[in-house]
């Protein structure tokens, strides 16, 4: 049987804009949306891949005719022309709005399977925080070291493979936290794919629990949590951190809250009233120009700086109480 084509409509971006430019293919494709890092050169890529026909008439105004066919050269070429000039205007409204879009190049390319499974293997390379632990594709073969846990995720709809410097300031944070061994809570706040909750139940972490505001983020999380064998270790729902109660049920040794900064700002009430006297709270998926006034607006709260680390524009940092 012949397998269907496959075409990639990707643009490159800086970190700044990634999540604006995944919003505005996401709306305009409603397609699977994935994003690659680059750290060598510092520009995040998202992409967007599409089967069978190239057919975006349901998005696009009803570019294909029923006289032309669906699939014939020109309305391909048309749809292309399309798609193209939407994200160059969706590019300009993103740039209005104050953020940095970089380059901002756009790619519509066939790509065959084969090509396609290749790029990811080449992008998501196995990834070992310390000796504790391995995060890999499922197609990798690098077997983990004695007592090095193991957590298996494929890049997929959400973010977060340990690519991105904000993930794997927090994976770091996991492991240096988790290693006297005791029973140590964890709350994950903005899950995406469920990497560092997945994590922590692997590092012995317990109770494990984690949230996300999208519904396709919970799905795919709990998913992973399947996939990886801690189901029934971690707790996955969906909440908004905006309507969670300000006098929580229970507090937690360690907080990872990846969220935006006005975010983080507005809701640092209910953040780190959820942290126990004496825990962690990791704040990350800050830009550096906007960490200051995460800093400060915690700080109102008695939260600390204690380590704090910045890679090409983000910025993270561990906060505690003051003692």
């Amino acid at each position: 049987m012949k397998r269907p084509s496959l075409w990639r409509v990707s643009v490159v971006t800086t970190p700044e804009a990634e999540e604006a430019v995944a919003e505005l293919l996401d709306a305009l494709l409603r397609q699977p949306i994935s994003t690659w890092f680059n750290p060598e050169t510092g520009a995040s890529t998202v992409n967007a891949y599409l089967l069978q026909k190239f057919n975006l008439s349901v998005n696009l105004g009803g570019l294909a005719s029923r006289r032309h066919g669906q699939n014939s050269p020109a309305i391909r070429r048309r749809t292309r022309e399309t798609v193209r000039r939407k994200i160059t205007e969706g590019l300009w409204r993103i740039k209005q709005h104050g953020l940095r879009i970089g380059s901002g190049k756009i790619t519509i390319t066939k790509v065959r399977h084969e090509d396609w499974t290749e790029s990811w293997k080449r992008h998501f390379p196995p990834i070992e925080i310390g000796r504790a632990l391995l995060i890999k594709p499922s197609w990798s073969k690098k077997p983990p070291r004695q007592n090095q846990a193991l957590v298996v995720l494929d890049p997929g709809l959400s973010f977060g493979t340990g690519q991105h410097p904000t993930t794997a300031f927090c994976l770091r944070a996991l492991v240096r936290h988790g290693k006297n061994r005791a029973a140590r809570s964890f709350l994950d706040m903005g899950t995406g794919s469920g990497i560092l909750a997945i994590a922590a139940a692997k590092l012995g972490y317990t109770p494990v629990h984690a949230f996300d505001f999208d519904r396709e983020a919970v799905r795919v999380a709990r998913a992973n949590a399947r996939a990886n064998g801690v189901q029934r270790k971690v707790k996955i729902s969906r909440a908004d951190v905006a309507k969670l109660p300000i006098r929580p049920g229970r507090q937690y040794d360690l907080i990872c809250a990846n969220l935006l900064a006005d975010l983080l700002i507005a809701e640092r009430r209910r953040i780190a009233n959820r942290l126990r006297p004496g825990g962690t709270l990791v704040l990350a998926g800050i830009l550096k120009k906007e960490f200051s006034r995460v800093q400060r607006a915690f700080a109102e709260l008695g939260l600390k700086l204690a380590v704090s680390e910045s890679r090409n524009e983000w910025r993270s940092g561990s906060f505690g109480f003051a003692q």
